[in-house]
């Protein structure tokens, strides 16, 4: 092995490690909206089942096809519903965030 010759090629030492910044955040537990838009469509569209059960279906029309034509109805009715409480409950989420400290450090 050979010395180096220029300073260029003399490996630098290790630079110290950084400080870690200290930053507030807030820490908050909020709903996942898609869920409930999924399970209030699911549900939308089980109401318009039941309420399409209760009377009696039409001979020219058929079973099918007026649930199908009730479900127009009730599916984004369940997914405004489900939709509304997940918002009322993110709402809530926020009035119980806390504020925290936390340090980023960076790791190479």
């Amino acid at each position: 092995m050979s010395e180096p010759e220029t300073p260029d090629e003399v490996p630098a030492a290790p630079e110290p490690p950084a400080a870690p910044e200290v930053l507030e955040t807030r820490i908050r537990r909020a709903p996942k909206l898609g869920v409930f838009l999924l399970v209030g469509a699911v549900l939308g569209a089980f109401a318009t089942l039941i309420l399409t059960s209760l009377f009696p279906a039409d001979p020219n029309v058929g079973f099918a096809a007026t649930f199908a034509y009730f479900c127009l109805y009730g599916v984004p009715a369940g997914v405004l519903v489900a939709a509304l409480i997940g918002l009322a409950l993110d709402r809530r989420s926020e009035r119980r965030a806390r504020t925290v400290r936390v340090e980023h450090e960076q790791v190479d």
